[in-house]
């Protein structure tokens, strides 16, 4: 349960620094104008993905290890967050945690965005399925997944709408 433990406080570690660059690139794109859409779900976004680490730990507490599953999740749980990363990169001053689209930016198509519209979606839901799985915290795998769903659903019509704007 330690080594889980540590897990946990790694991605968290790396969230707070996706934080940092978040906002030093929200503070860029408002330096040029950039408007944000659908900022009421973010709350929702935020509180989710928190509970999704404290979840995690609470149910892992009451699992067993099991290897066999454990450590193909463990690889998807680094793979989800290299592509993650890679997104990140690729979008440079552009990514952001919120949707903020910045006058006369062009969307980017570069990188992962090659193959999918929003891969770093492909990511969170690669990894909220599998760093529960990684200790067998299966109900908050299914749990999260069924939330951030129903989030995504929300999510990505903002972008969309969002990404519309550029063309007009």
């Amino acid at each position: 349960m330690l080594a889980y433990t540590l897990l946990i406080a790694a991605v968290a570690v790396e969230r707070l620094l996706e934080l940092v660059v978040s906002q030093r690139n929200l503070k860029w794109s408002r330096e040029r104008g950039g408007v944000e859409f659908g900022a009421g779900h973010y709350p929702v976004m935020v509180v989710l993905h928190t509970a999704l680490l404290a979840a995690c730990l609470f149910e892992a507490a009451h699992r067993e290890f099991i290897p066999l599953l454990g450590w193909p999740m463990l690889a998807l749980v680094v793979a989800a967050q290299a592509l993650r990363w890679w997104c990140i990169t690729t979008l440079g001053h552009q990514w952001n945690t919120r949707v903020v689209v910045v006058p006369g930016a062009r969307r980017v198509g570069g990188g992962p965005y090659r193959f999918f519209s929003h891969p770093n979606y492909v990511a969170v839901v690669v990894e909220g399925v599998a760093l529960p799985l990684v200790h067998t915290a299966w109900l908050t795998a299914v749990a999260f997944t069924v939330l951030n769903a129903a989030l995504l659903g929300v999510r990505i019509s903002v972008e969309n709408r969002a990404l519309e704007s550029l063309r007009t």
